[in-house]
């Protein structure tokens, strides 16, 4: 007995889900447009591919910014400027979520290259 008879038994009124037998060939025109769909460079304002440290410093400056963004936050809420404290919770959360992906981020890039490091040539 297989596991998707024993399903069947165990709920009634379960009818098998035909497999269908024969398969049907794929044009060439359509293997043309597969092919293109994954070629990005024909994408209006597409970019040359960024290296790893530029990725990893514009993260770091987004991180930055949103730190900035929710301390000036706080300072407006604390001086009584027309700033709410539901926007001034939202920016805090903002920021400690993104400095807790960046350290997660940066934990696994270290995992990864003491990985790489304990491999024998």
């Amino acid at each position: 007995m297989n596991p998707l008879s024993a399903i069947r038994q165990m709920v009634p009124g379960l009818s098998p889900v035909p497999i269908p037998t024969t398969a049907q060939p794929i044009s060439a025109a359509e293997l043309e447009k597969l092919a293109g769909a994954g070629d990005t460079s024909k994408l209006s304002g597409a970019q040359a591919p960024s290296s790893f440290s530029s990725t990893l410093e514009k993260m770091v400056s987004e991180v930055n910014n949103r730190q900035v963004a929710a301390g000036q936050a706080v300072h407006d809420l604390q001086s009584g400027q027309s700033a709410s404290l539901h926007q001034t919770m939202i920016a805090m959360e903002e920021a400690s979520v993104s400095f807790q992906l960046m350290v997660e981020v940066r934990n696994k890039v270290l995992e990864s290259y003491q990985e790489l490091m304990r491999m024998q040539v």
